[in-house]
Order: C-alpha cells, then sequence, then structure tokens
C-alpha cells in the first residue's frame, strides 16, 4: 500500500458565472491535463439570494458531462430537448452533453435563504463526444450511505466503495465521487486505485491529510486521539488537495471533524480544446461547434 502524496493545496477562488452567481472556483479554465478527466470544479454557496438568483441562463455544452450536486436550497432546470425537473437538497444530476444541448440552471434559496451546491465538469474521450445527450437525475434518498463504526460516513454518488455501489453509472471517466464525514479526531484512510486521478474538496471543518513523502514547510505536530501525528497543515473550508500516485489517501480530522468531497476517475490523456462550455479534441472541431450555434445547426436531430 502507498499514501498518495499531496502534490498541492489550494484555495478556491472567488469568480462570477452566468447572469451574476458569485461562486468559489476550485480548478478550471487552466491546465486541462492537471486533473483529467475532470475539467472544472465551482462551489456555489450563498446566504444571499441577490448573490445567486439570476442563475445560469440558456447556454451550450459540448463534449463533455456536468455533475450537479445539491446540499442545500433547490435547482431547477431544462433544455432544449424539452426535459426539464427541481434538484432539491441531497440530489444529483449527471448529464452528458455529448452532441450538445442548450440548457439553463436556475437556483433558489431554501427557507433561509441559503443555497449550496457543487458542479462538476467531465471530459468526453473523442469516441463519445458526439454521442446522444442524457440525463441521470438521482433523488438524494437514492444515494447509499455507509457509516463505520468511529462516526465515519460516505454518500457514495458514483463508484462503488465499503460494498455499496452508487446509482449513477455508465460514465466515460469511469470516476468515484464520495461525499465524506471524519468526526473529529478520527484518523481514516481511503482506498482509490492507483489508475485514477484524485482530488479532495474541503467544505467543512478542518483536516490534515498525510503524505507519502517528507513533507515541506511546517508540519503539524499534535496529540490527536492519543496518537501523535506528522502531516501538513490543517485544510479549511473551500480548499482543493490535489493527490500524485498511490492507492491510498490518509485523512486526520480537526477538533471540530471535517467533510470533504473525495473525487476520482480514469485520465482520458487526449488532446483538448477548450472554450467556454464547449470541449473538444482540435481546434477545427472547436470552430465547427461555434459555427453550428452560430447557424442554428447545434442540437443534432434525435434517432
Amino acid at each position: 500500500m502507498s499514501i498518495r502524496p499531496t502534490l498541492e493545496t489550494r484555495k478556491a477562488v472567488p469568480t462570477l458565472e452566468g447572469a451574476g452567481v458569485k461562486l468559489h472556483r476550485a480548478f478550471g479554465f487552466q491546465n486541462p491535463s492537471e486533473l483529467d478527466p475532470f475539467l472544472l470544479f465551482d462551489d456555489f454557496r450563498n446566504d444571499d439570494p441577490r448573490d445567486y438568483i439570476a442563475g445560469f441562463p440558456w447556454h451550450p455544452h459540448r463534449g463533455i458531462e456536468t455533475i450537479t450536486y445539491v446540499l442545500s436550497g433547490s435547482v431547477e432546470h431544462s433544455d432544449s430537448l424539452g426535459n426539464g425537473g427541481t434538484l432539491g437538497a441531497g440530489d444529483v444530476q449527471w448529464m452528458t452533453a455529448g452532441s450538445g444541448i442548450l440548457h439553463q440552471e436556475m437556483p433558489k434559496g431554501d427557507s433561509r435563504g441559503q443555497m449550496h451546491g457543487f458542479q462538476l465538469w467531465g471530459n468526453l474521450p473523442a469516441a463519445q463526444k458526439m454521442t446522444a445527450p442524457r440525463y441521470q437525475d438521482v433523488q438524494g434518498k437514492d444515494v447509499p450511505v455507509v457509516t463505520d463504526d468511529d462516526g465515519t460516513s460516505v454518500r457514495i454518488i458514483v463508484g462503488t466503495f465499503w460494498g455499496k455501489t452508487g446509482p449513477v453509472d455508465g460514465i466515460a471517466a469511469d470516476p468515484q465521487y464520495l461525499d465524506i464525514w471524519v468526526p473529529a479526531g478520527v484518523k481514516k484512510t481511503f482506498k482509490i486505485d492507483t489508475y485514477r486521478r484524485a482530488f479532495a474538496y474541503v467544505f467543512q471543518g478542518t483536516a490534515a491529510f498525510a503524505d507519502a513523502s517528507q513533507p515541506t514547510g511546517v508540519l503539524l505536530e499534535k496529540e490527536i486521539s492519543g496518537q501523535e501525528v506528522n502531516i501538513r497543515d490543517m485544510s479549511g473550508d473551500r480548499t482543493l488537495v490535489r493527490f500524485g500516485n498511490g492507492d491510498e489517501v490518509t485523512v486526520q480530522a480537526g477538533p471540530e471533524g471535517v467533510r470533504f468531497l473525495l473525487i476520482s476517475g480514469a485520465p482520458i490523456q487526449e488532446p483538448v480544446a477548450w472554450h467556454g462550455p464547449i470541449v473538444m479534441n482540435t481546434r477545427s472541431e472547436l470552430e465547427q461547434a461555434f459555427r453550428e450555434l452560430r447557424n442554428g445547426t447545434f442540437i443534432r436531430p434525435s434517432h
């Protein structure tokens, strides 16, 4: 067994998207090979409806999959194919844009005006970029939750973990998407297949992720649960942790516990031509997509 080294820890960056939605971006529109097969990750979380109510009006996607996970509030969605619905707290939508879709996503707060969710973009390989669009809408009650004896709990959105399999399937990136809670002071190790690229995103509490190599910088040496640990600085709210190669990730929860997403997938390792919401393999394919948007032939007829 080998612990995955922590390659980088960085804070999500405040960003304005859609028609004026304030969110925090952990990664995106930079080096697409960094977390291949994943392209972008946004944390949209606000207590003031003025910061999100304008939403994400009609916009196109081609060549990718978008994964929306709602924690509080709701997101109403509709598209050019006549699909529509509402994602509530705990719900997940995995949208395969494929050959192309126009859709909109309009967030609404809960009874206190709070809205919180995440959106992840996954790339599609060349052979699947022009497949027919499809949705997988999953209600929160259908997402399995497993709890260990020490109180650690894992919601399995995609993939198989601790003997349970998440409800989303048939995804090109062969991903694993876990929502994990580790109680205060608990040290926990999670297995990840060696062929996957992996990252964690901390959004509640604090934690430190152990490193296989000798860490640089300031070490945390603290007595927690009777064991002295020697690990990197604590990562807090809205922190991305990018891992290197290995087959497990070890986390030490801080004094208030930690909740984080642990996401991994098989790299596609293909050229990327990317502009806005459209991701293809070549510049000519990208130019064709925008040409079709202009002339009204972007949406392919269904068969």
